[in-house]
């Protein structure tokens, strides 16, 4: 078995009249998927009332801490120097949300620790997908 980060953090997600609602979320690491990170959300901070995973790259959150990043789905940018905002689109609609810049730092400071930036297994990663992939077919 790979090793596997996880770490809690608070989020204040936005809401459409600019109030602050707090979010409990997981965020994880894994060497088995080392490009990606991943934000999940219990069921209650849903629309739908399911749990939610949000997997990304992990170079987005490194680029989204120092300045705007992202495209698609997911964009970052700092608010400040104590924030980040983490934006999610869906086809539902989009959720804006805001962590701690410190938490999201060490977060992703331990998942160097886990894989280390550069070493990441190219080749792994391609047969792990492509496996999943035929697998179903």
């Amino acid at each position: 078995m790979q090793p596997t980060l996880q770490q809690t953090a608070s989020a204040r997600l936005i809401t459409a009249d600019e109030q602050e609602k707090p979010v409990p979320a997981v965020l994880r690491y894994t060497a088995d998927d080392p490009f990606a990170v991943y934000f999940d959300f219990p069921p209650h901070a849903a629309l739908d009332g399911e749990a939610v995973s949000w997997t990304f790259a992990r170079t987005l959150l490194e680029e989204g801490l120092r300045g705007p990043a992202g495209c698609g789905d997911v964009h970052l940018w700092p608010c400040g120097r104590e924030r980040t905002v983490v934006e999610f689109h869906s086809p539902y609609g989009l959720a804006l949300l805001q962590f701690d810049t410190a938490a999201l730092r060490r977060f992703l400071l331990r998942s160097y620790a886990v894989v280390a930036a550069g070493q990441e297994d190219v080749a792994e990663a391609v047969d792990r997908g492509l496996s999943s992939l035929f697998d179903e077919v």
